[in-house]
């Protein structure tokens, strides 16, 4: 079945259409989640409520504004960087585990592994250092384009503008 069919039948609340497309979807939203929250159980439960979330809202999807995966990996990443500025994500970090530390003394290769992940590196390595970044903070690190902002030393336009060229450039290297 076409994917346009597919959504159109999840939209038409059809769960075999949901069952497909979680099939098909799950593995990489959830390796974008955990590239925000770097937990496996928490990843989990948050992959659940993003499928619940486009299960409830699947009638909101307009293929006229976008992909459908882009549409369900926005839901994923909002869906974990509300989940880490809760209060008991806060509250199980400040008792953090040694695989913590060790991610962050490994941080130089955590993006090519996550990017790597997910399948996307060999498309991410042709764009420009300030693309990389751009991407890595806000898709990858879960970064708030106010945060990446600062950490970038950028006013904010100047990010949201250079996070918009970067993404159009690799649409361009993912559909010819």
């Amino acid at each position: 079945m076409q994917p346009d069919g597919l959504i159109a039948e999840l939209q038409q609340k059809n769960p075999k259409a949901f069952e497909r497309i979680y099939e098909r979807y799950s593995e990489s939203t959830f390796g974008i989640i955990y590239s925000i929250v770097n937990e496996q159980t928490i990843a989990e439960e948050i992959l659940q409520d993003v499928f619940i979330k486009v299960w409830n809202n699947a009638e909101s999807y307009d293929a006229s504004k976008g992909r459908f995966f882009t549409w369900l990996l926005n839901i994923a990443r909002n869906t974990a960087i509300d989940a880490t500025r809760s209060k008991s994500f806060k509250n199980t970090k400040k008792n953090l585990t040694a695989d913590y530390f060790v991610d962050i003394l490994e941080e130089k290769n955590s993006f090519s592994s996550k990017v790597d992940a997910i399948g996307i590196k060999k498309y991410i390595e042709v764009l420009k250092p300030i693309c990389k970044k751009i991407i890595d903070l806000l898709y990858f690190k879960g970064f708030t384009q106010v945060d990446a902002s600062k950490e970038l030393e950028m006013p904010l336009g100047t990010l949201k503008t250079r996070n918009r060229n970067c993404i159009n450039k690799l649409r361009e290297i993912l559909v010819p």
